[in-house]
């Protein structure tokens, strides 16, 4: 491809136009050949008016509640105005510096010394979601579009929110983090709102974390007793918390389903019901 474009620059220089070559009366040069003036070739190799740097006006993933940036930069802007556009409705939003809605939860910024106009989202909502065109203010205005996702990060510990685990047993609780924009840089595990140290005497506790599109975390407690009952918490760092309650109960539950060392109530009973077969079972 370079090659070709030299090639052509090359084959339109030899095609210059002679405009008055004026030497010696004839247009000679002293070794007796014509002089040649050269204007400059527009080989259509450079932007003349603004243009999108594309590689940084890209489409960009948010979270709920976490403010967003959307990144447009011009080059070659001169003395014309950047606006910002929501396609969902046609909505000017921001124009220069000023912003033209009244959900001031948008915000236009630029700093003089860069060619960048962001536009910025405070506290998005899936409602957010859609998209955004930089656009420039030539004749006729030329555009930009991007794509901003607003998305909620889904927390769940599987088999909760009760689970009933028999003494001696191992508790594996797994704790799944979906729908994130990125790995959570961190999860922390709490008992009882308590950070969980997984080099206490107690030992026997441990956290394994596989970070990907859907990160994982299992926390493995070891030989269970009756003080590793209550609430355990999985908190991720960009997503929101979840709970889970854990029984650790001696001998056999009646109404329980066991599966691995681990019991779960299995349609439990109303109290009121459970009452009254009790009166009936004594008559």
């Amino acid at each position: 491809m370079t090659v070709g474009i030299l090639f052509g620059a090359i084959s339109a220089l030899a095609f210059v136009t002679r405009t008055g070559c004026t030497d010696n009366a004839n247009g000679l040069s002293p070794d007796g050949v014509p002089e040649i003036e050269y204007t400059d070739v527009d080989l259509g190799l450079t932007q003349r008016g603004p243009y999108f740097d594309v590689p940084y006006s890209k489409n960009v993933t948010a979270l709920v509640g976490k403010t967003a940036q959307l990144n447009c930069r011009v080059h070659n802007l001169g003395n014309r105005t950047v606006s910002w556009i929501r396609h969902r409705d046609i909505h000017l939003l921001t124009s220069g510096r000023m912003t033209y809605t009244s959900d001031q939860r948008f915000i236009s910024v630029h700093n003089p010394h860069t060619e960048d106009w962001i536009l910025k989202i405070r506290f998005p909502q899936r409602r957010d979601s859609g998209i955004y065109e930089c656009q420039v203010g030539t004749t006729p205005p030329i555009g930009h579009r991007m794509y901003l996702s607003v998305v909620e990060p889904l927390t769940t510990i599987l088999g909760g929110p009760e689970l009933f685990i028999n003494t001696e047993s191992t508790i594996n609780l797994t704790c799944v983090v979906q729908h994130s924009p990125e790995p959570p840089p961190a999860i922390q595990w709490t008992h009882n709102d308590e950070e969980i140290n997984y080099d206490s005497p107690r030992g026997g506790v441990s956290v394994i974390t596989e970070k990907g599109e859907m990160t994982t975390s299992h926390l493995l407690v070891q030989k269970a007793r009756g003080s590793d009952s209550g609430r355990y918490t999985c908190a991720p760092a960009n997503a929101n918390p979840r709970s889970v309650l854990v029984h650790v109960l001696s001998g056999e539950h009646p109404a329980a389903m066991q599966h691995g060392g681990q019991l779960r109530l299995q349609y439990p009973l109303p109290a009121a019901l459970l009452s009254v077969i009790v009166a009936l079972m004594g008559c």
